[in-house]
Order: C-alpha cells, then structure tokens, then sequence
C-alpha cells in the first residue's frame, strides 16, 4: 500500500485507554510467564498501531501545515499523547515488578528494563499539563518556521528554498540572502524569544516537580542517556575544543584563501566552499532518487531490497513545498513493517545527503522493524545517528551519479563539513546547559551566551553586525532542535565522530567497513549506544583518542587532497 493510501482515523482516546489499563491488570495477575508473554505482545501491537495512526497524521501536517483537518490532528495528538503516558508509566511498573522478569529479560533483553527505568524517572502524571503546553508551543514554533514567505529577487521563498541564494558564488547575490532571511527572523524575533523563554521555563517547572532542581537531568533521562552522564560530555565537549576547533579553524582558513576574503569571513563567506561555487547535485529530484536506487541496488541485496519498497510505497516526500514543515527526518509506520522520509530537496548538495543520511535511519528501520517490543527497533538517538552519518560515507564511490563534474569537490566538501559541524554542534549543546542552568536569563541573556560561545567554537565567523539575527548572537533560533528536542544535538556531534571511523574504515577496505556497519545495524536498538559500538568492533567517542585520531585521520586526508583543478 502506498503512502497516500494509508486510511487515517482518530482513535478512540478512552477505548485506547481501557485496553492498556486491562492489559496492565492482565500483566499483573498473570500466573505463568506464558500468559505474561501473552498480554505483553497485545500490548506491543496496540502501542504499533497507536504510533501507526499518530505518525500518519503528523506527517501529513508536516508535509502541508495549512490542511485544517491534519493541524487539528496532530493538535489532539499533542494533547493524547501526554495523556497516554500516564497509563504506559502504569504498564511499566507493573512490567518492573513482575515476577517474570527475569523470562523477560532473557528473550527480549535487558534493555528494555534499562530504558524503562529511565522512563520513569522523566515522567508523572503531575507534569501533563506543562507536557501538553510544550507540545503546543514546538508545534507554534514548527509552524511559524514552515510559514516563512521571504521576498527576494524577483519572487518569494520559503526557507528552505532560500538556501540555494545564500550558498550562491555570486557575492552580492549570497550575502543579500543571507540579509533577508535574518531579516524574516528578525522581524518574528517577539515571538521566537517568547516561545522559548515559555518552554525554558515550562521544563524547568517539570524538572523541579519530579525532584531534580531544574530540567537538566530531566532532559538527560527524556533523551535516554542510559550508558553515560553530563560528565561524560563534558569531556567530549574539552576533547571538541582541544582538537577540532583547531582543525575546523585551519579549513575555514584554507577556504578564505580560495575565496579571496579575509579571515576571519562573515557567516556569508563561511557557506562558500569554492570560487566557482559548492558542490551542486546534477540533474532533477528524479535524478537524485535514480542515482541513489542504483547507489542502494549496487550497495548490498538487503539495501536494494529496502530502498525499492521505498520507492514502491512512496515511502519518501522529499521536495521543498509552500506550507511544508522545514527540516527533514525519518520516522515510521510499523502497521505496515516501513518508515517514512521527510525532506526538503532544494538544489544543494543536501538534497543528496537526505537520499543517504535520511535513508540509513530507514535502512536500520527497515531491518529492524518487526522487533518486538518496538521500543527496540530504534537505539537511542545518538546510536541512531551513527546509522544515517556513516552511510553518507558508504555512498562516496557513487559521488559521480550524484555530482557528475563536482564529485570531487563533493568528497572534499563532505569530510571537511563532518569537521566543521562537530564544534558547530557541540556549542548548541553546551548552550543548551547554560540555559537549563539558569532559566532565569532574560532572551538578550541567551542571545549573549550564544555569541559568547561563538568565539570558542566558531573563531572563524565574523560578528561584525553587517547581517541581521545571525551576527547579533539568536542565530540558534532556527535550529529547531533547540526548541522541540532539548539536548539532541549532542547525539550528532557523538555520532559524526564515529561515522568518521566508518570513513577511515572505508578508505582502507570498503567490504570489511560494511560488515562492521551491517552488524551495527543488525542489533537495532537491543543495546545502549557504547554496547551497541563494542559489539560492532567500533570504538567510543568518550574513548579519550578517539577524537584525537579521527581528527589526525581526516585532517592528513584533507591536506593531501589535490585542490588545483577545482575553481
């Protein structure tokens, strides 16, 4: 069945609820473990087909926020899904102290126990209402970004698509664009700092009822950080500053000299890699998914198998539309065994990297998607990440499907954006803890903290003031991430550094690099993120030199590569 064929229909919110409370009385007077086995698969499938029905409806808002009837689903969904957490924290309670579970433990692992904990600590039926609110409020933020309409040239743009005029090689052209879109910011910036100065201290209120003193260790166990603590990134971030910065530092130099600028460059300057111009995919979107079909099909049978189902169910909604939700992301149906892909093509080479960084959290779902409990389909985000940044590397050997005449410059652009992110990451979630720390800050406060941090992570941008919102320290108000999934981005900076390993891995022996990929993938989410690394043979970014070699690894690559015949 294709995509829009899939039949939506509001559950019944009181009937879903009955059936979980009956399943949990069930659990709890099981007297075998074959009948607690029993009530727990009926419970799995009713969590499906709720989680079914509630992503078919959020995708469709996502893919056009202006239909009224998916804009009032999707608000019920921000007010159910609250709701239902109440009696999934009853059903896990009842699954903790059942006297079968060490039977659960030994067929379904003990990860689900691990994680199960942590859900109980992030969750009370006291903190609903501002859960609820906080839905709402991401859900204002979404659609205040997905309503963007940016007078430029001679027409007017979305966001997205006007990410083609601030990567142009033609000066005036890229920094006029860069101008008005700070502007469109500027000119929302009442209601971007209002939204988040409501949601910073909404999840202060509910750290501080569950007993925490403030959301960070809330937001700790929301994110399911069950194999490493604050500390721990801590150190990562001191790794970043100690041995990326200066990396990213020396390509953003090399790039000024290409250019012709002066160092430190404007934000402008920055998103131009090459005189004559970034990377740019050749042909249309059709192109774009027939080179990455074959890409899939010449990979391995299983990845063939999965990105034509893909395609079959239209399983992909890719191109930048008025009224579309900005951003990309994959998610899933399990009704129908398959996951989605959400995305915004808009002629930049990150129409590419959606076909393959979108693609290999699919890929994992796909492979994984009938586990049960269905908890275990997906790890942990930053183990999820691990899946869709290393598979942008698997697909260098295809670069010249994609890129045709800018292969080349592609790869070069590739490894040193991988680079250049990590510090760029790391300062969102070092922000972020500034904030949790002090909810009280005003948003000029946050905004100063912001282009404080730029001078540490990011010494290479210029904050001369010439460009609106970027240089005056709020340019984190468009990473969405920061407003709907706090303490995310982290998970990018820890998961780039290991597909960095892939890459090395890949460059000495592409077979041996993708079995390692396979039987990372193969264990979906039935280990924490460091398990799920040793098991694989991989190494932990918290490993001290891990960041250290990778970066030794890359940055040789880089010198050594021959530029002369790029413009």
């Amino acid at each position: 069945m294709k995509f829009r064929e899939m039949p939506y229909e509001r559950p019944d919110l009181e009937a879903v609820i009955r059936e979980l409370t009956g399943y949990t009385e069930e659990l709890k007077n099981a007297d075998s473990y074959e009948a607690a086995r029993e009530v727990f698969i009926k419970k799995d499938n009713l969590e499906r087909h709720v989680m079914s029905v509630a992503t078919i409806a959020s995708v469709r808002h996502s893919i056009d926020t202006r239909i009224e009837f998916y804009k009032d689903e999707d608000k019920f969904w921000n007010q159910a899904m609250p709701q239902l957490q109440e009696y999934m924290q009853q059903w896990t309670l009842a699954l903790m102290e059942s006297p079968y579970r060490p039977d659960f433990e030994k067929e379904f692992g003990k990860i689900i126990f691990t994680n199960a904990e942590l859900e109980l600590k992030s969750f009370s039926p006291e903190i609903i209402p501002e859960m609820q609110e906080e839905n709402d409020l991401v859900q204002e933020y979404d659609n205040l970004i997905a309503s963007a309409q940016i007078p430029f040239k001679d027409g007017v743009y979305t966001l997205s698509q006007m990410t083609p005029f601030k990567n142009s090689a033609d000066d005036e052209e890229r920094l006029a664009a860069w101008k008005a879109e700070g502007q469109w910011y500027k000119d929302h910036q009442a209601d971007l700092d209002r939204i988040y100065d409501r949601l910073t201290h909404l999840r202060d209120t509910m750290g501080k009822k569950l007993g925490y003193g403030g959301y960070t260790q809330l937001g700790y166990y929301r994110m399911e950080r069950n194999c490493y603590t604050k500390e721990d990134v801590e150190k990562f971030r001191e790794a970043v500053r100690t041995y990326l910065v200066p990396v990213a530092d020396s390509i953003f130099k090399e790039q000024a000299k290409r250019l012709g600028k002066e160092y430190p460059m404007s934000f402008a300057d920055n998103a131009l890699e090459f005189r004559s111009g970034n990377p740019k995919p050749q042909g249309t979107a059709d192109d774009i998914l027939a080179a990455g079909k074959k890409f899939y099909d010449e990979l391995s049978p299983e990845t063939s198998e999965f990105f034509n189902a893909m395609l079959d169910m239209e399983m992909m909604d890719v191109l930048s539309t008025e009224g579309k939700e900005g951003g990309g992301y994959c998610t899933e149906i399990p009704d129908y065994s398959m996951p989605f892909i959400f995305a915004n093509f808009n002629g930049t080479q990150g129409d590419v990297e959606v076909v393959t960084h979108e693609a290999g959290h699919a890929f994992e779902a796909y492979m994984n998607i009938d586990r049960v409990p269905c908890s275990v389909v997906w790890p942990s985000l930053e183990a999820c990440e691990v899946h869709s940044m290393s598979m942008e590397f698997f697909a260098w050997p295809w670069a010249e499907d994609f890129f045709g005449k800018d292969a080349q410059k592609y790869l070069y652009s590739h490894l040193a954006s991988a680079l250049k992110f990590i510090p760029y990451g790391t300062m969102v979630d070092h922000f972020q803890h500034v904030v949790y720390e002090k909810p009280e800050m005003t948003p000029a406060q946050r905004h100063a903290v912001w282009k404080e941090l730029l001078g540490v992570y990011m010494p290479w941008m210029k904050l001369d003031g010439d460009i609106p919102f970027y240089s005056e320290g709020e340019g984190w108000q468009r990473q969405s991430h920061i407003y709907g999934s706090p303490f995310y981005y982290i998970d990018y900076c820890l998961a780039q550094t290991v597909s960095l390993e892939f890459w090395a891995m890949i460059q000495e022996d592409q077979k041996n690099a993708w079995k390692h990929y396979m039987d990372y993938i193969r264990q979906g989410g039935t280990a924490t993120f460091t398990e799920l690394l040793a098991n694989a043979g991989l190494v932990s970014p918290f490993d001290g030199e891990c960041l250290k070699k990778v970066c030794d690894t890359a940055s040789k690559w880089l010198d050594d590569f021959d530029l002369s015949t790029i413009e």
